[in-house]
């Protein structure tokens, strides 16, 4: 059986991607990868060669008659700068979800998460404070570990996007919506795909995991102050109301 990708929830990390990803699985007419994350479309390797050969992505998905459209997570596509044009190659008419998350919170738990796999040693404010310089050891690429502020730079992605995508194709979520009202923004993405909706969608416990500490006042005062431009220009571009952002960051 011949599959065509159709959709992808390409961002953004530490948003809820994982608790998004659970819920489509539960829909009987959705193939989702094996796994979560597949990083086909950033990984250099699969695109040295021309003609691409997108075999090794397909293996990735185990299609069965039921299965109307085939989906994958992997929240870095919506970062990596050449995720865009490479998605649009393979297919122009991909839909693309992507959850947007305080980009203060998401930084914090983004360093959280690398600490806990042992990639980072430095505190929260060494790490945010030194990023650009770390960062640079990436370049020409980005860094995928300390991209902690450079990450939550939204509008910039988005507008890479729309440049190979129309932003019909585009479904934008607030994570704090898709945590609150979970059943709601689950029927949205499933409108947005095309498929029934599910009556029952319960709350996915991946939210539920805990910080070892608290971001600090100067840490939050820190990181609002690089962000509140991007936060007045996201409101604009999409037309949001982020006051929440702005005064619990």
């Amino acid at each position: 059986m011949e599959i065509k990708v159709n959709f992808l929830i390409a961002g953004t990390q530490k948003s809820g991607t994982t608790a998004l990803d659970a819920y489509l699985r539960l829909h009987p007419n959705l193939g989702m990868a094996s796994e979560k994350e597949v990083h086909f479309f950033d990984n250099e390797t699969y695109f040295t060669n021309d003609p691409i050969d997108y075999s090794p992505y397909h293996q990735a998905f185990a299609p069965k008659p039921e299965h109307r459209l085939f989906g994958e997570s992997t929240p870095i596509y919506m970062y990596w700068r050449t995720a865009s044009e490479r998605i649009w190659h393979y297919n122009p008419d991909m839909k693309l979800i992507l959850i947007l998350r305080n980009p203060i919170e998401r930084a914090f738990s983004h360093w959280n998460m690398e600490c806990s796999r042992g990639a980072e040693q430095l505190s929260f404010w060494e790490a945010i404070t030194n990023e650009q310089q770390r960062c640079q050891a990436a370049w020409p690429l980005q860094h995928r570990v300390y991209s902690y502020i450079d990450r939550g730079f939204y509008s910039k992605q988005l507008a890479d996007i729309w440049r190979y995508f129309p932003r019909q194709n585009t479904l934008l979520l607030k994570h704090e919506e898709l945590k609150a009202s979970p059943q709601k923004i689950v029927n949205q993405v499933f409108d947005f795909l095309g498929v029934d909706r599910l009556i029952d969608i319960k709350p996915h416990e991946i939210f539920a995991i805990p910080y070892g500490q608290t971001i600090s006042p100067k840490e939050k005062a820190f990181l609002l102050e690089r962000f509140a431009e991007e936060i007045n220009t996201l409101e604009q571009q999409l037309n949001w109301d982020c006051t929440d952002w702005k005064n619990n960051g």
